[in-house]
């Protein structure tokens, strides 16, 4: 009887350090032109992943997220935005629609994803990862609204979340990217 305990222990521990060690790495998505872009590519990397929309009330962090990528991409640090219709409807255009405007309105020149939902039954495994503990094996993370912001380490591990009210140019933001 002992035996089946120890093992049963040994077992679980395995299943919950293979949940742990999944990284945002293990990831491939659409981008906004339909190829596939797999977050291995940005290995070595600070990642931020911003859900977008643009009929929101803050689709104008569009330009300081902009502002954001240009000042630190050479630096090791990358933005990648998901449009997301989750949110009172606020994202309704096709995927080259919403290429066209982040282009036109905002010169976005940083990583734009798929339309995709951050939320519901239909939330893609992407995002399962960022806001269930279980699955990124750090913290659990509520999207309330557009614009909200997950930080990535450079080893594809999920460090840390802040809302929509959050600014892209807050001291907290910026200093996680220098340090």
């Amino acid at each position: 009887m002992k035996t089946y305990f120890i093992l049963f222990f040994l077992l679980a521990g395995n299943f919950l350090s293979v949940a742990q060690n999944k990284n945002i790495y293990d990831f491939t998505v659409k981008d906004i032109d339909g190829n596939d872009f797999n977050f291995g590519q940005l290995k070595g990397r600070k990642i931020m992943i911003v859900n977008t929309a643009s009929e929101c009330g803050f689709t104008p962090q569009y330009k300081d997220l902009e502002k954001l990528y240009r000042t630190y991409r050479d630096s090791g640090f990358v933005i990648v935005g998901f449009p997301a219709n989750n949110f009172g409807g606020q994202e309704p255009g096709t995927d080259a629609q919403i290429k066209e405007f982040c282009t036109k309105q905002f010169n976005v020149t940083f990583p734009m994803m798929a339309k995709i939902s951050v939320k519901g039954d239909d939330m893609h495994p992407l995002y399962r990862w960022l806001t269930d503990k279980k699955e990124n094996g750090v913290s659990d993370a509520d999207v309330k609204w557009n614009f909200h912001k997950f930080f990535i380490d450079e080893k594809g591990i999920w460090y840390k979340s802040v809302s929509t009210m959050t600014s892209p140019l807050n001291n907290e933001i910026t200093e996680w990217i220098i340090k």
